[in-house]
């Protein structure tokens, strides 16, 4: 069975900006549709790795490591790729562990060509993976990578949502679901 959760993030509308002023705008933001968004959660001798987001959306928080399907990517070719590209390590891509949306709204609405638009909207679809090679370190976006044991994602900060899929993620593990 898939579940499909929702998250509502509601802002107060400020934006960030840059040292030269500017406002910061990814192509991510206020789109036209929601985005895929993938995810993998890589448990390895009882350890997850967490990253450190480096930009919004999250900026600061802890969480599970992924980003956006890239066009004529595949789910798993895209978590592998993401997972690479932000923990330097490579993965076996195995079973998914949950569908949800992320939704972060503004108060009031941001109108872009005439239709109110949530800052961001993301489908985000995370897995289980299992260790191949390599040795963890900060990559793309993520500041900074972590190994913990379940019992210490308490610890950082992050949302709900990632404690959730991190939960299930280890009860998969430990009933011997592994990545491929």
């Amino acid at each position: 069975m898939v579940e499909v959760n929702c998250d509502r993030f509601h802002d107060n509308g400020r934006v960030r900006r840059n040292v030269t002023g500017d406002a910061m705008r990814s192509s991510r933001e206020y789109p036209e549709r929601p985005i895929v968004g993938i995810g993998g959660v890589l448990i390895h001798e009882g350890r997850a790795l967490l990253i450190r987001r480096g930009s919004e959306p999250l900026l600061g928080q802890w969480s599970i490591p992924g980003g956006s399907l890239e066009l004529a990517e595949t789910l798993r070719e895209g978590v592998a790729r993401e997972l690479l590209e932000e923990t330097g390590v490579v993965v076996r891509v195995g079973e998914m562990i949950e569908i949800f949306e992320r939704i972060f709204l503004e108060t009031p609405a941001r109108m872009v060509e005439g239709v109110a638009r949530p800052r961001y909207h993301y489908v985000i679809v995370d897995y289980l993976c299992e260790w191949v090679s390599g040795e963890a370190k900060a990559g793309g976006d993520a500041v900074e990578v972590v190994w913990a044991e379940e019992g210490e994602l308490g610890k950082f900060e992050m949302t709900p949502t990632a404690m959730r899929v991190f939960g299930k993620a280890f009860a998969m593990w430990r009933a011997g679901l592994r990545g491929g």
